[in-house]
């Protein structure tokens, strides 16, 4: 193995490598530098699936308030129908409300007097 002559910083002269340590680090920095992207992409995927899990979470949390209000407008519904009146009630509310009894009345009473005469 051949060494090559790297230099000293403190003394400025050249001094033997072993090229087997050149060989490891220059291949670890390679290593390094191969690595980055599928880091990057894993990084990334784990972002992307955090998000992805919010979001449905988000949805489930949407689906439960409208299943509430749903819920709420049943029940203001039922409360309502409750609260009326009885039958009766409503046949005398209708029978007040409409309009031209009188003279219904009185178009009946006169019909009658036209057939005694």
């Amino acid at each position: 193995m051949a060494d090559t002559p790297s230099t000293d910083s403190s003394a400025g002269a050249p001094t033997a490598v072993n090229s087997q340590i050149t060989d490891a680090v220059t291949q670890t920095n390679v290593k390094v530098l191969a690595e980055s992207p599928a880091m990057a992409m894993g990084a990334m995927f784990q972002a992307m699936s955090h998000s992805t899990g919010i979001l449905f979470e988000n949805a489930v949390s949407s689906q439960q308030q409208q299943n509430t209000l749903a819920q709420a407008a049943s029940n203001q519904g039922v409360i309502q129908l409750y609260s009326m009146g009885t039958m009766s009630d409503a046949a005398a509310t209708e029978k007040v409300s409409q309009a031209g009894i009188a003279d219904n009345l009185t178009s009946m009473l006169s019909v009658l007097k036209s057939f005694r005469s």
